[in-house]
């Protein structure tokens, strides 16, 4: 089944990582044994190889780039220019790729018509489409800087990351969007960006949701009921964003996935972690909206964590195969299944450029 993943860092592997991700999965373990600056060497799950076995045609691929302020504990760069000029590299590797023919840029209606046609019709090795958005808009240095990254084609955003940003508030801390954060919101309506939900916390979540009226989706968030931690969604939130017709992406993160994780020592295996979680987020927003039309799937596998902080049953991101038929056993239609594999997010791609 084609499936579209709506949140995969892939430059910042590149970049940061140092991974080729046009090897397999496989080579780039055997390149990073031994290595122990990252919790996650040799334990990726992520390459356009594994991408194209696993039938994932479609990707929102991210920018990333936190600035902090003096005194900070999260890692980040030290001014708004400098983590402007890291996501103009992760640019240009996405550019790379498609200069050999990996990835292809999807910006608008007929690119994404195209690709999808390109997808169900060719047998031969296709490009990973992507669809290119900011994880954190701490990198626009001005709103004239979202207008270059417009031109570049950035077509989602979400407004925080980790802590407090420059234009709201993110995951663990606690605060509103303030009137620069008014004043990204309206330029996102204006160049009829979407809104990226993701890792707002609650202030920042109900008054963007206040301020805001234009495309939204969620592409990589879980389910407060399971995990109770305000990274993930309270019903309420999930409701709101369903009322706007948004998509909400089931991610992969262990930690989002069960409660209780200690980062370093709990263990996918000891903590019971497996695909069948995903299942049930999936499961609970689509009780809640009482319907299939609402959620899809949002990985961030790699997203800085690897096999030691992802489903037991996932070996690599190929392993998404897996899900069509857990879906189906727990009572739902095929069409269901493709709604929440992919057409979800198509659709909703397709109303906002069309």
């Amino acid at each position: 089944m084609f499936i579209l993943d709506a949140h995969l860092d892939l430059a910042m592997n590149a970049l940061e990582w140092n991974r080729d991700l046009t090897w397999t999965v496989e080579d780039i373990r055997r390149s990073e044994i031994g290595m122990t600056d990252k919790p996650d060497r040799a334990k990726n799950t992520v390459s356009l190889d594994a991408m194209r076995k696993g039938n994932i045609g479609l990707c929102v691929a991210t920018q990333i780039a936190r600035y902090v302020k003096k005194g900070s504990a999260l890692p980040g760069w030290n001014s708004p220019q400098q983590a402007w000029a890291q996501t103009q590299g992760q640019l240009a590797w996405y550019k790379a790729m498609e200069d050999i023919g990996e990835m292809t840029q999807v910006t608008n209606l007929e690119q994404l018509n195209n690709h999808l046609s390109l997808w169900k019709t060719s047998s031969n090795k296709k490009p990973i489409g992507y669809i290119l958005s900011l994880e954190g808009a701490d990198s626009i240095v001005s709103i004239d800087y979202l207008e270059k990254s417009y031109k570049q084609g950035l077509r989602a955003i979400g407004p925080a990351h980790y802590g407090p940003g420059t234009y709201a508030h993110g995951t663990d801390s606690v605060g509103g969007i303030g009137i620069k954060g008014k004043e990204l919101l309206k330029k996102i309506k204006e160049l009829n960006l979407i809104l990226d939900a993701t890792h707002l916390c609650d202030i920042s979540f109900w008054e963007t949701m206040k301020a805001y009226d234009g495309p939204v989706w969620a592409s990589h968030n879980n389910c407060r009921k399971f995990v109770n931690h305000n990274r993930q969604y309270s019903d309420n939130q999930i409701i709101e964003l369903v009322n706007r017709n948004a998509v909400i992406g089931v991610a992969l993160d262990a930690w989002m996935m069960v409660p209780n994780w200690v980062r370093g020592k709990s263990t996918p295996e000891s903590m019971g972690v497996t695909l069948n979680q995903m299942i049930d987020n999936i499961d609970h927003i689509c009780q809640l909206s009482g319907n299939s039309l609402h959620v899809g799937i949002g990985t961030d596998l790699d997203g800085a964590f690897g096999k030691e902080q992802s489903p037991s049953d996932l070996d690599t991101i190929a392993d998404l195969q897996k899900i069509p038929e857990m879906l189906s056993k727990k009572g739902y239609s095929k069409e269901d299944i493709e709604n929440i594999m992919s057409e979800n997010f198509i659709r909703f791609l397709k109303k906002t450029w069309s």
